[in-house]
C-alpha cells in the first residue's frame, strides 16, 4: 500500500479546510452538489483507507494468520505499516462507524418527526399559515412537503417580501434541499474534519434558495428585504429544525443578493474533481496492493508448510497439506483469486 493508502485522508483535510471557502463564490446550486459529491466521495475514502490500516493490523495477528493460512513474518516483512497505525486506524474506524449509526438513527428521527409535523397540519394544500404571533417561516420536507408560516411574520413583511419569503421556501422544497443536509450530517459523523463542509453547506442551500426566490420574482432588492427583516424579526427565538429563510448567515447572504448574481466558475470544480479522482484512484492502488501482499503472504506460508513438511518425511514423497499454492481445497481458492 505504501503512500496511496494514506492519500484519500490527505485529500479529505485538503478539501475540509479549502472547499467551505471556495464554495461561497461561486453560483450556490452547483456548489452544494460539488459539496455534497466532495463530502460523500472523502467520507468513503476515509473509511476505505482506515479499513485498509486496520486489516494490515489485524492480519498480523497469528490467531487471525492462521486461519487465513498467511505469513505472519512475510506481510510484516513487506508491510511498512506499523501496528500502532494500524491499531490508531481501527479504533478510529470503530468509532467512526458508531457516531455513523448513532447520527443515521437521528435522522431517520428527523424524518418521522417532518412527515409527523406534516400530518399535522390542517389542510391539504402546500402553504399553512399558523395562529401564532411569534415570527416563524420554514419549509418541511415530505410527501407532499409543507410550507409553515405564522401570523406574526406575515405582520412582519410587505405583500411583495412574503411572496419572496414563499418563493425561498419552495425553492427548499424543490430542490430537495432535507437529502444534501442529510449527506453532511451523516459524514460529518463519520470523520469529524467534514463538520466544515457541512456548515459551508448549509449556507449554500440557503443561498439557492435565495437566488431561485429572486429569479422567481424578478427582484433580488425585495428577497434581500424579505430575507433581512424575516431574520431581525425572528431574533432570540429558536430555531426550527427545519429548512429556514431566517437559517445560514443572513449578513452575508444579504450582501450576496445586493450584489449582481455569482458567475459561474469552473475552475474551483475542476480542481476539486481532480482531487477526488485522485482519492478514488489512490484508494483502488491501496486495496490492489492488499490483495497482492496478502496472496504473496499465502505463497511464503504454502512454502514455508511444504519446506517443514519435507524435513519431517525425509525421505518420502511429501503431501502438501491443506491451504497451500497449488493443491488441496486452500490451493483452488488461491487459484481463483489469481
Amino acid at each position: 500500500m505504501r503512500i496511496s493508502v494514506y492519500v484519500p485522508l490527505l485529500v479529505t483535510v485538503v478539501l475540509a479546510v479549502l472547499a467551505p471557502r471556495a464554495a461561497r463564490r461561486p453560483a450556490p446550486r452547483p456548489a452544494a452538489w460539488f459539496l455534497a459529491c466532495a463530502a460523500l466521495v472523502t467520507a468513503a475514502g476515509w473509511l476505505g483507507s482506515l479499513t485498509l490500516l486496520a486489516f494490515t493490523g489485524f492480519a498480523q495477528i497469528p490467531e487471525v494468520a492462521e486461519e487465513g493460512h498467511w505469513s505472519v513474518a512475510a506481510l510484516r516483512a513487506e508491510d511498512p505499516v506499523s501496528l500502532a497505525v494500524a491499531a490508531v486506524g481501527a479504533l478510529t474506524l470503530a468509532a467512526g462507524l458508531v457516531s455513523l449509526g448513532v447520527a443515521a438513527v437521528r435522522q431517520v428521527r428527523h424524518v418521522l418527526w417532518a412527515r409527523r409535523k406534516c400530518a399535522g397540519l390542517s389542510g391539504d394544500t402546500e402553504l399553512v399559515v399558523l395562529d401564532d404571533a411569534a415570527p416563524q417561516a420554514f419549509a418541511l420536507p415530505g410527501a407532499p412537503g409543507r410550507i409553515v408560516v405564522s401570523r406574526g411574520m406575515l405582520r412582519c413583511l410587505g405583500d411583495a417580501e412574503r411572496e419572496a419569503l414563499l418563493a425561498h421556501e419552495r425553492a427548499h422544497l424543490r430542490g430537495r434541499h432535507h437529502l444534501f443536509q442529510a449527506l453532511w450530517r451523516l459524514t460529518a459523523a463519520v470523520n469529524p474534519l467534514l463538520r466544515p463542509l457541512a456548515e459551508a453547506g448549509g449556507f449554500v442551500l440557503e443561498r439557492w434558495a435565495d437566488e431561485e426566490a429572486a429569479a422567481r420574482i424578478g427582484s433580488r432588492t425585495v428577497v434581500a428585504r424579505a430575507v433581512g427583516r424575516a431574520a431581525l424579526a425572528s431574533a432570540g427565538l429558536p430555531r426550527p429544525a427545519a429548512l429556514a429563510a431566517t437559517g445560514g448567515a443572513v449578513p452575508q447572504r444579504v450582501r450576496a443578493l445586493l450584489a449582481p448574481p455569482p458567475p459561474r466558475r469552473t475552475l474551483p470544480f475542476a480542481a476539486g474533481a481532480l482531487l477526488l479522482t485522485l482519492c478514488c484512484a489512490s484508494l483502488a492502488n491501496a486495496a490492489s496492493d492488499s490483495e497482492s501482499l496478502v496472496e504473496s503472504a499465502e505463497r511464503a506460508q504454502c512454502a514455508a508448510d511444504a519446506g517443514a513438511l519435507g524435513v519431517a518425511s525425509a525421505g518420502h514423497s511429501p503431501q502438501r497439506p491443506d491451504g497451500c499454492c497449488g493443491h488441496g481445497e486452500g490451493g483452488e481458492r488461491g487459484s481463483h483469486r489469481r
